[in-house]
């Protein structure tokens, strides 16, 4: 005896056939990719190329010749002599010594000076601590040359200091003269490059769990105790990486070099403009173009390597 359907269902027709397991319906058929249709890896990959063009064009096509030239003298062919020539000269040497001691210098000063006012900022309550902190992350947009204009205001030839200084005591100059020596373009580099160091000193801070310092306050110690134990071993990432990068920056920087105007400091990247502009020596230029490249790549591996531990 046939049983009646039920209530509110619907009997398959005469000569319908119902689809098997895991057969799509006609209905469902339609939404199934086509034949051919590119996968997600493929999609990526297709997205990835514009960009890549692109830094191949404008980047590394530039990198490729500045290296291919770094091998051919001007004689012609391909040789190793401009590196034997530039390794072996004197100006390199004592430019890469330059180079390294006033970026290690300034590094150091960005790390002392950042630190101290990171802490003033973080840790002192005053007026206007917030907008201080605001205009760090401005100042990092400046561009380095527009210090340095500022500081020869302030401390050149005819500067402000010496102005002041030839107004009371009636000399016929002034005594601040070190912005054309080393010594100005140190500073210099220390006044651009500190807020470098303060950015990630502040978020740094910013994380500091506040209970620490009250409990290691009501313990009595005191202030410097507090910073030495607390405080610094938890900016310690945060000094690095903020290091790490003005390493690197300073090892390239030729604004502040140039502008300083001083003839007895020449830098890789014043050497490399000194080579190719005045001297139309480009293979010469080229090879220490590279060295410059290498030393900065291998100082920024070293800046990511800190970054990534320190959470930045």
């Amino acid at each position: 005896m046939t049983r009646a359907p039920a209530a509110g269902q619907i009997e398959p027709q005469a000569g319908q056939i119902e689809p098997r397991s895991g057969q799509l319906t006609p209905q469902a058929a339609q939404f199934e990719p086509r034949a051919g249709r590119l996968g997600p890896r493929a999609g990526r990959l297709l997205w990835a190329l514009p960009p890549v063009a692109l830094l191949a064009v404008f980047f590394l096509h530039p990198l490729y010749l500045v290296v291919q030239q770094s091998f051919r003298p001007d004689g012609g062919g391909t040789s190793l002599q401009p590196y034997a020539d530039v390794l072996a000269s004197t100006a390199f040497r004592e430019a890469l010594w330059t180079t390294v001691w006033l970026a290690v210098a300034s590094t150091a000063g960005c790390l002392v000076l950042g630190f101290v006012l990171a802490l003033v900022i973080a840790f002192v309550p005053f007026p206007g601590a917030k907008a201080v902190a605001r205009f760090v992350d401005v100042f990092l947009s400046f561009p380095s040359f527009l210090i340095t204009l500022a500081l020869l205001f302030v401390y050149g030839t005819v500067g402000m200091a010496n102005g002041a200084w030839t107004d009371v005591t009636g000399a016929a100059e002034g005594p601040f003269r070190f912005l054309t020596t080393p010594w100005g373009v140190l500073l210099a580099e220390v006044t651009y490059f500190t807020p470098f160091v303060m950015r990630p000193l502040l978020a740094a801070f910013s994380q500091l769990d506040t209970a620490q310092l009250e409990a290691a306050s009501s313990l009595g110690a005191r202030a410097p105790r507090i910073v030495r134990q607390v405080i610094l071993p938890e900016a310690l990432p945060a000094l690095a990486a903020g290091g790490s990068l003005v390493l690197v920056l300073c090892l390239n920087e030729f604004g502040i070099v140039l502008f300083t105007g001083a003839k007895g400091v020449t830098t890789l990247p014043m050497l490399v403009y000194s080579k190719a502009i005045l001297e139309s020596d480009y293979p010469g230029a080229c090879v220490i173009a590279v060295v410059n490249v290498l030393i900065s790549v291998g100082l920024y591996g070293l800046y990511r390597v800190v970054s990534r531990r320190a959470g930045a």
